[in-house]
């Protein structure tokens, strides 16, 4: 296979970012990995699992990563701490009365940013969730009959306990998809565990002396690049593949969209870009397909989610490695 005309990977600091992410959050390698994919993606991100397993903290880590102090590479980020009494104009903002001017001038909210952290995004309502439908799919915010376009950088990092946890409401489907993908934290292994509790001191250290690594610049060139990274028609076939797999299984009632294929190679290139490479494989296919996917679609029944899902990708996994296409 000729790579001359894919995307060369030029020197980076994508290790560099990984590394720095890790001195915080410990044993959440493919996690840290996911969530720069989504980034690089121009995508969105949401972090799902039980309180206390890092998904704030890791939000926290990359903001920190990337947000600069200088005018030439300064990455906004805003935090939202997402309550049942939160309403739409906490975070797009609202018309206010100057009186020095006798005027009305607009106060922006949290939303017009780089980086959003929606912390517990699922514990405010409905109403409050749809006001990120639209800056979250056209990087835009309408405030009447203004429209006003957010930063060429806009990437959302959403945190949500398990829908069963009291006080919750469950993220509509229209808001899911415009997530990329949907990662679950799970707890670390024991070995992790203890090493956290040893060096709890120093990892905390680490975080509130966390620099900068990443500039602007330097997050939308590597947008650029993973735009760039090649992609062999049969794995764009796979893609279609696994994406109408969904709409024709019998255990799912709701199978994945056009969007949701689109979503799932920007992932694949940045994913790919991740991983140190100019190419997708088909081992990225694997690796990150239910992250992008699953959470997108609608099941029968619990047990068809735990199998439905994994017999699409499986005979399309079989498909490819019948190819031999790397």
């Amino acid at each position: 296979m000729d790579f001359n005309s894919a995307a060369s990977v030029t020197t980076n600091n994508i290790p560099l970012l990984i590394q720095h992410m890790e001195s915080v959050i410990r044993g959440k390698r493919p996690q840290i990995e996911m969530v720069i994919t989504c980034l690089l993606a121009k995508g969105h991100v949401l972090m799902e699992d039980n309180p206390g397993t890092g998904k704030t903290v890791l939000a926290r880590t990359l903001a920190q990563s990337i947000s600069g102090q200088n005018d030439e590479a300064t990455v906004l980020f805003k935090r939202v701490q997402f309550t049942p009494d939160l309403l739409p104009m906490d975070l797009i903002g609202s018309h206010l009365f100057d009186e020095k001017n006798t005027d009305f001038i607009f106060k922006k909210g949290p939303l017009f940013c780089n980086v959003l952290l929606a912390d517990e995004i699922n514990r405010a309502s409905p109403k409050v969730q749809s006001a990120l439908l639209e800056c979250m799919a056209e990087g835009q915010i309408t405030v009447g009959d203004t429209t006003i376009k957010l930063e060429d950088l806009f990437f959302t990092i959403a945190t949500q306990n398990p829908v069963e946890m009291e006080g919750t409401y469950p993220l509509p489907a229209a808001q899911l998809d415009r997530f990329f993908m949907k990662i679950y934290f799970g707890y670390v292994d024991a070995g992790t565990e203890i090493d956290i509790y040893r060096n709890y001191t120093q990892i905390q250290s680490n975080l509130e002396h966390l620099q900068q690594v990443l500039s602007l610049h330097d997050i939308l060139n590597l947008q650029k690049e993973a735009d760039a990274v090649f992609v062999h028609d049969e794995i764009i076939q796979a893609v279609s593949n696994i994406v109408r797999g969904t709409r024709e299984h019998s255990e799912i009632t709701l199978g994945a969209s056009t969007r949701s294929g689109i979503a799932f190679l920007r992932c694949l290139r940045a994913f790919a870009l991740v991983k140190g490479r100019s190419f997708v494989t088909e081992d990225d296919v694997q690796a990150i397909a239910k992250a992008v996917l699953d959470h997108r679609l609608i099941y029968r029944n619990k047990e068809a989610r735990l199998r439905a899902f994994d017999q699409i990708l499986q005979k399309e996994m079989d498909r490819l490695s019948k190819l031999k296409l790397f």
